[in-house]
């Protein structure tokens, strides 16, 4: 028996080797991560006598790359959660944290639970550029909100309350949104109020023509109504100008990064075999059911429901010791916090929609009927609704296979 531990960081990994009863057969050692270092270490892995087993910590990312090279060249590999070596006790009360102490932990880990040790599967391109995708798509959805904001911010100076005129949805092919790219033309009260009507009306045509918006001659009316009785603090001026367009030009550049993005992640998510399955689920359309199956992945790498609710962070351990026996638990919150958020918004639509005959509808209504607070029937139907999902794509994978 071989336990080889590899403690991996950027760019380079510290291998140590270790065998039953703590005989050392290699001291901790550095690994680069490029090709020859890479050979090299397979080749002396390969050369050990006996059965050989290399465990690693989940790293972001960085471990993607050297638990590939091992695992395609024939050597059996498992990647495990940091907390399950975090918590692996070193059997001394002295606080030490090294490269080369952590390589060793792993192998020790390695040699304890040589029999329980799942094997690593890389993952299939397009869940691993998907997941990249919506981990990358979060990021820009938050620099969204900020510049929404501030552009918000600063029309409360010169246009108050401009974003609130058009209730429109954002165009699919671009991202764009109506309020925005108007206020780039009509960025102050004065833009719209020293017109008169009929002015006002002809220029607003002529923008939604050229900006491929619907025109409505009501909404104009209203629009120039609104304008009259607005006052701004600032006055119209060159310098204001280029504070609402670049705040609209970098707003709507962010805009057209998510529908990039939203459409990629569609297409990708449509080579998967469970893509029909998902999005016949209620409350999931495109966007939602694409970051479903980024942050889930291959389903059939969870061993049971439970496995899966755990991923997520959705599980309520037991807390029992002796006479005490708590029976009103949180949820661990130890999984995949990307995938409760996007849970949580699939409820969200869910109960804003009210289905009747929807089981997760049923299921979350009964417990908000029971008295539970907003987070717990929340968190609940996520539960519920993830079990399903479970099941649903399973048999969907099974009928195809």
């Amino acid at each position: 028996m071989n336990a080889v531990g590899i403690d991996v960081s950027k760019g380079k990994s510290t291998v140590a080797v270790l065998r039953p009863f703590g005989e050392v057969v290699a001291e901790p050692f550095n690994v680069i991560h490029n090709d020859d270092d890479l050979n090299n270490l397979i080749k002396r892995i390969k050369s050990l006598s006996g059965e050989t087993k290399v465990v690693m910590e989940y790293t972001g990312k960085y471990y993607e790359a050297i638990a590939s090279e091992l695992h395609n060249a024939g050597i059996f590999v498992s990647v495990v959660n940091a907390i399950l070596v975090h918590d692996y006790g070193g059997n001394s009360i002295r606080k030490v944290k090294t490269d080369k102490k952590d390589a060793l932990k792993l192998a020790s880990y390695a040699l304890d639970k040589w029999v329980d040790l799942p094997e690593y599967t890389p993952e299939e391109d397009i869940r691993k550029t998907l997941k990249i995708l919506n981990r990358q798509y979060i990021q820009y959805t938050k620099i969204q909100t900020m510049q929404k904001n501030n552009l918000i911010s600063l029309l409360d100076t010169v246009f108050p309350n401009a974003n609130s005129l058009f209730s429109s949805h954002q165009r699919k092919s671009d991202g764009h949104e109506k309020w925005v790219d108007f206020v780039s033309k009509f960025y102050h009260v004065d833009c719209v109020s020293k017109l008169s009507l009929s002015a006002f009306k002809l220029k607003y045509q002529s923008w939604c023509r050229k900006n491929n918006y619907y025109y409505k001659e009501s909404q104009a009316e209203k629009i120039h109504i609104y304008a009259r009785e607005q006052v701004s603090s600032l006055p119209m001026t060159d310098s204001v100008k280029l504070l609402i367009e670049q705040s609209v030009n970098q707003l709507n550049s962010i805009l057209e990064t998510l529908a990039a993005i939203r459409n990629e992640m569609d297409r990708l998510s449509s080579q998967l075999p469970e893509y029909n399955t998902v999005m016949d689920f209620y409350g999931v359309g495109t966007v939602l059911g694409s970051q479903l199956m980024a942050e889930i992945g291959d389903i059939k790498r969870f061993r049971n429901r439970k496995a899966i609710i755990a991923f997520a962070g959705l599980d309520a351990p037991p807390n029992q010791s002796g006479a005490l026996d708590v029976k009103s638990r949180s949820i661990s919150k130890r999984g995949s916090p990307s995938l409760r958020k996007t849970l949580f918004q699939v409820v969200d639509v869910i109960i804003k929609k009210q289905p009747e005959n929807n089981a997760v509808y049923q299921f979350l209504d009964k417990k908000r009927s029971e008295g539970k607070p907003y987070k717990v029937y929340m968190m609940a139907a996520a539960n519920k609704f993830l079990r399903i999902y479970y099941a649903r794509v399973n048999e969907a994978l099974n009928a195809v296979s």
